[in-house]
């Protein structure tokens, strides 16, 4: 089960991570900066968490959300294709969701609510990782 868990979950973590990294030292939008921004969160949230740490909540919650996917996919005799991928956007979209209650917690400087080219790329960053975690938990089973 683990490995069924932790590939998946990282590798669609650091696609995820690496694409708004990217975005963000293209155009300036803070979508990189808004994934990995746990500076809401009480006792651990300040600004001078390490880049590491940050990353690992990241990928914490990514593989929270591959079990999820994983544990689901085990209640089917035999999943189809395209229930893999039902299963898989549902859960990313809601992920994908996070854009809004974590822009309006974040101290730090994130996205406006309504930037719309920021939520694009957030979007667009979100169905990567799904089409990632797809792919990845599908080679491994």
């Amino acid at each position: 089960m683990i490995k069924h868990v932790i590939v998946p979950g990282t590798l669609s973590a650091l696609g995820l991570g690496i694409f708004l990294w990217f975005m963000e030292e293209l155009t300036g939008k803070k979508v990189y900066t808004l994934l990995l921004n746990v500076d809401f969160i009480p006792i651990i949230g300040n600004d001078s968490l390490p880049l590491m740490i940050e990353w690992f909540f990241h990928i914490v919650i990514s593989w929270g959300i591959t079990m999820i996917i994983v544990l689901l996919l085990h209640t089917q005799p035999n999943p189809t294709n395209s229930f893999y991928f039902a299963v898989v956007f549902v859960l990313t979209s809601i992920a994908c969701l996070s854009y809004i209650p974590l822009t309006l917690v974040s101290v730090k400087e994130t996205p406006n609510l309504f930037d719309f080219q920021a939520i694009l790329y957030w979007i667009i960053g979100h169905i990567l990782y799904a089409i990632i975690l797809k792919k990845s938990i599908c080679r491994i089973s």
